[in-house]
C-alpha cells in the first residue's frame, strides 16, 4: 500500500481520525472509554510531526507564529503557549476534553457526526453524538488494520499511518487494535512506533514520551474505574 493512502485519514488531523475510529460503525456510538486522552496524544503527535511544537527541557514549546489552520490543533498550541511549562506526559492528561470537544464539533460540522438533544435522568438537557457517515469510517478502519497486519516494511509506512496504529494501540482503541493484536503484533506495533518519530532523534523521543504517557494514563483510568466498581 503506498504511503499516505489512507484517504479519509489523510484529509483529517490525527486527532480527528482517531476520534472517528473510536465509534462503532455498526451501532454509530462511541466505544472507547479514554477518547479524550487518545485525541490529546494524537494532537500533540501531529503538532510535533508538523514542526509546530519543539521540546524545551522536556516540555512542549510552540514555535513562534505557528498555526495549522485547524481550530482544534491551534487551540492546543494557544493553550500550551499561554500556560506554565508542563511535561509532555502531563499535557496528555491536562484538560484533554478541551481538545476532544473541539475535534467533536469539527466532525459534527463536517457531517461525520450527528448531535441529538436528550435529557439525562429525564431532567437535565444533554447532547448525544452518533456516527452519521459510517461507510468512510469503516474504510479508514480497514486501512489502518491493513497497516497493522500488512507485510510492508515499517520503514516504508508513512509516519502518519504509523502514528495512527501506534496511538490506537497505546490508547487501547479496540475498534482498531484488539487485545489479541496487542500481543500477537507487538513487534510490528513497536516498529511502527519507531517509524512515526522517524524525522529525527528528538522527535522520536518526544513521540515515545507521548505514547508512554497515553498508555500510563489509560492504565490509571482503568484502575480507577475498576476500584470504583469494586467499591460499589
Amino acid at each position: 500500500m503506498p504511503n499516505g493512502s489512507l484517504s479519509l485519514a489523510a484529509s483529517l488531523s490525527l486527532a480527528a481520525s482517531l476520534y472517528l475510529l473510536s465509534y462503532d460503525p455498526e451501532t454509530g456510538r462511541p466505544t472507547a472509554a479514554h477518547t479524550a486522552l487518545l485525541v490529546r496524544a494524537a494532537a500533540l503527535t501531529e503538532l510535533v510531526q508538523r514542526g509546530m511544537l519543539t521540546d524545551a527541557d522536556g516540555c512542549p514549546c510552540p514555535v513562534a507564529d505557528a498555526a495549522t489552520g485547524d481550530r482544534a490543533l491551534d487551540g492546543l498550541l494557544e493553550l500550551i503557549g499561554e500556560s506554565r511549562p508542563r511535561s509532555w506526559q502531563i499535557w496528555v492528561g491536562h484538560q484533554p476534553r478541551l481538545t476532544e470537544h473541539a475535534v467533536r464539533d469539527q466532525m459534527v460540522a463536517a457531517g461525520y457526526l450527528r448531535a441529538k438533544g436528550k435529557r439525562m435522568l429525564g431532567l437535565f438537557p444533554a447532547r448525544e453524538y452518533t456516527l452519521e457517515r459510517p461507510e468512510p469510517v469503516v474504510g479508514m478502519r480497514d486501512d489502518v488494520v491493513r497497516v497493522l497486519h500488512g507485510e510492508q516494511p515499517a520503514a516504508e509506512v508513512s509516519e502518519r499511518d504509523a502514528a495512527l496504529v501506534t496511538l490506537a494501540a497505546a490508547g487501547e482503541l479496540r475498534t482498531v487494535v484488539t487485545a489479541t493484536d496487542a500481543k500477537v503484533r507487538k513487534r510490528r506495533i513497536l516498529a511502527l512506533g519507531e517509524r512515526c518519530g522517524g524525522m529525527g532523534p528528538v522527535l522520536e523521543k518526544v513521540i515515545a514520551q507521548v505514547r508512554t504517557a497515553l498508555a500510563a494514563a489509560v492504565a490509571t483510568a482503568m484502575l480507577a474505574a475498576t476500584a470504583a466498581v469494586t467499591a460499589t
